[in-house]
């Protein structure tokens, strides 16, 4: 049985693909495809609000260019600083239990 998702869910999903869209220069497949799993739905689904949202003229106005460019460039350096994070913690976690005294064979 499909699930039924309320109005806001529905708006959620839009604006999520709508940010990727504008953060990523993704296509609105590429987009949907993205983010529709980790919200529990189909990229299908989440193209056809996306498209209905569109149609409807719900979907908020779009940045001027340079601040498009800007959030784009910003969202990749966070998702870059994100990453370089996760490697250090990966790194100090292997580091701290090679210098455990306990651990030492």
């Amino acid at each position: 049985m499909p699930k039924k998702f309320d109005q806001d869910a529905k708006d959620r999903v839009v604006r999520l693909v709508e940010d990727r869209i504008l953060a990523e220069g993704l296509s609105l497949q590429q987009a949907c495809q993205v983010v529709a799993p980790k919200l529990g739905v189909s990229w299908h689904t989440a193209r056809q609000w996306t498209q209905a949202a569109r149609r409807e003229g719900r979907v908020v106005e779009r940045l001027p260019e340079d601040l498009e460019a800007e959030n784009a460039r910003l969202r990749r350096e966070v998702q870059e600083l994100r990453d370089t994070n996760e490697l250090l913690k990966a790194a100090s976690a292997f580091f701290a239990s090679e210098l455990d005294p306990q651990h030492r064979k």
